[in-house]
C-alpha cells in the first residue's frame, strides 16, 4: 500500500535530530511516509553559508509542494513554521497537527 507523503514541521531547537526522528516515527506509525528535511539536509549543507542556506529552504519548499499533508508538531509555532503553513494553505495542502493525525488513526489520546 502506498503511503501518502507527510511533511513534518516543528520548532527545531538544540537537539532537534532526536525529536525529529520521534515525530517521523509517529507519523510513519500513523500510515504516512514522513518527509523531514531537518533530519538530512544538515548532513550535506552548511547553514552558515548563505547560498547553502537558501538551497536548503528551496529544497524544503519543493518537498512540501510534493506532500499530501503538512504535519505541525510541538506546541511552539516559529516563523519558519508559519511560512510552511502559509505555503501549504496557498497550495491547498491539508495542514494538521501530529495529535490530529494520531487521534484520527486511533493512536492518540482521547
Amino acid at each position: 500500500m502506498k503511503r501518502p507523503l507527510a511533511y513534518i514541521t516543528a520548532a527545531w531547537y538544540g537537539e532537534s535530530e532526536e525529536q525529529a526522528a520521534q515525530y517521523c516515527r509517529a507519523v510513519y506509525d500513523a500510515g504516512f511516509s514522513p518527509i523531514c528535511p531537518t533530519l538530512y539536509l544538515p548532513l550535506f549543507l552548511n547553514d552558515a553559508i548563505p547560498e547553502e542556506h537558501k538551497s536548503g529552504i528551496d529544497m524544503s519548499r519543493d518537498l512540501l509542494r510534493r506532500s499530501h499533508v503538512l504535519v505541525v508538531c510541538g506546541h511552539t509555532v516559529t516563523e519558519a513554521m508559519k511560512n510552511d503553513i502559509a505555503t501549504a494553505e496557498r497550495l491547498r495542502i491539508t495542514a494538521t497537527t501530529l495529535e490530529g493525525i494520531l487521534t484520527v488513526k486511533g493512536q492518540g489520546r482521547h
